[in-house]
């Protein structure tokens, strides 16, 4: 019975008659089944092609606000900013320095780092820049104050006292969500290096660290580290003997 019904449906579809009897075998109507198999086949095609728009919109997103943001960083006029400890602040090496971070960030994160916030008060703040540099350590903002590159040099100025601090001071939104911080100031002693993700929204897995939040300097924070032997010891040893042999 299967096998006549085929041959009629192609002597039916060969001649144009009987267009209903070709898309039937034993109950079963074919021509819905193709053209549901064709629907999710193009369905599966325009999915496809919209993961690829997204992505390529996203990176696309992505380079612009990048690339916006260096722009109005280089828009600075440098001549109005405030002063370093020696006179106006080099932008432009900070401009490349910046740039230079974006492109490639490959295993630079550090392994001590203080997060803190311009809404410290600027004792505090200087001297946590002076230890934590003198450690060998990073200060980490999340970000500009009222996205204002200006503001934020300016306020640096009060509180930076050596030109060779601002090497240790930066900007990093990325690895205030690796480590969840959502009090300042924090310390946070990393057991290796890592590289911090690329994405605006992402979330870094950092590996094993100790971390310690509130008013206290960075000798106890770093001695207690070290006391306690866990996974950021080492690298509070380290540091501890740098800040040591600075004093």
């Amino acid at each position: 019975m299967r096998k006549a019904l085929l041959t009629l449906g192609i002597i039916a579809a060969g001649t144009g008659v009987g267009a209903a009897l070709a898309q039937t075998v034993d109950g079963l109507d074919l021509g819905a089944i193709q053209r549901r198999a064709d629907a999710q086949a193009a369905d599966a095609a325009i999915l496809s092609d919209e993961v690829a728009r997204r992505a390529k919109d996203y990176r696309e997103d992505a380079e612009t606000i990048q690339s916006a943001a260096m722009e109005k960083v280089k828009s600075l006029e440098p001549a109005t900013l405030a002063k370093g400890p020696k006179g106006p602040v080099d932008f432009d090496e900070l401009v490349a320095s910046a740039a230079s971070n974006l492109k490639d960030n490959r295993g630079t994160a550090p392994q001590f780092m203080v997060f803190v916030s311009l809404s410290m008060p600027e004792q505090a703040l200087r001297q946590i820049i002076n230890e934590t540099s003198a450690a060998g350590g990073f200060v980490v903002f999340r970000g500009f104050p009222n996205n204002s590159g200006k503001q934020f040099i300016a306020a640096m100025s009060k509180v930076v006292e050596k030109d060779d601090q601002f090497a240790s001071i930066g900007i990093d939104p990325r690895l205030f969500r690796a480590f969840n911080i959502t009090a300042v100031p924090t310390y946070v002693a990393v057991s290796s290096d890592f590289s911090p993700c690329d994405g605006l929204a992402c979330k870094t897995t950092p590996p094993p660290f100790d971390s310690i939040s509130g008013n206290v300097t960075t000798s106890y924070v770093l001695q207690t580290f070290s006391d306690d032997n866990g996974p950021g010891a080492l690298v509070a040893r380290a540091a501890l003997k740098n800040l040591r042999g600075a004093r």
